[in-house]
């Protein structure tokens, strides 16, 4: 056991060295987004120092990957996403992303209701891109009101005004990618 612990805490360090690469960042900008200091960053990435919990833990937040990812924790062999619904302003959510910080990916349901429902329009920061998968989705953003046919999209500000709901009473079903402070998800046509 003592030789698998070793042989997973060696292989941490290349691993933080590689994602440190990867996103372009220096040990100055590293220490100054984790608050650890370029000496233990540097020693943590060459196998001079071992990796504690309270080092990997503000890592992981930085380069937004998940613990087990750092220390190469085996998989555990269930490839399903057990998810749990959020519940909010009378729509469910369910969390397609596990991944800290960046754009987030959401199943969104608007359950159905008797009639349409009167638009609350709320702002918040970040940024939304919506895809309607089935029924009608009514999109008011500023002064814009909108109806959504399965497969049209759209994306938004959510800094501006805006309210989404059912633009007949029936269900309807979205994807929703959402990023924090105008974070963009990427949209490539062809």
């Amino acid at each position: 056991m003592a030789d698998e612990t070793d042989e997973v805490l060696d292989s941490v360090g290349p691993r933080l060295r590689a994602l440190r690469k990867h996103r372009g960042l220096t040990l100055a900008a590293l220490s100054a987004a984790t608050g650890i200091s370029e000496s233990t960053l540097s020693r943590l990435e060459s196998g001079g120092r071992r990796p504690t919990l309270e080092l990997l833990l503000p890592l992981a937040r930085v380069h937004g990957v998940p613990l087990d990812d750092l220390v190469g924790a085996p998989r555990t062999g269930d490839p399903r996403i057990h998810v749990r619904p959020i519940h909010r302003h009378g729509m469910t959510f369910l969390p397609l992303t596990r991944r800290a910080g960046g754009v987030q990916a959401f199943k969104m349901l608007i359950p159905g209701r008797d009639g349409p429902a009167e638009p609350s329009p709320k702002t918040h920061g970040g940024y939304e891109w919506v895809y309607v998968l089935n029924g009608r989705l009514r999109l008011v953003v500023g002064d814009r009101d909108l109806v959504l046919p399965p497969g049209e999209a759209a994306e938004f500000d959510t800094a501006l005004p805006h309210w989404l709901g059912s633009a007949d009473g029936h269900a309807v079903e979205t994807l929703v990618l959402f990023g924090p402070q105008g974070e963009r998800a990427h949209v490539r046509p062809r």
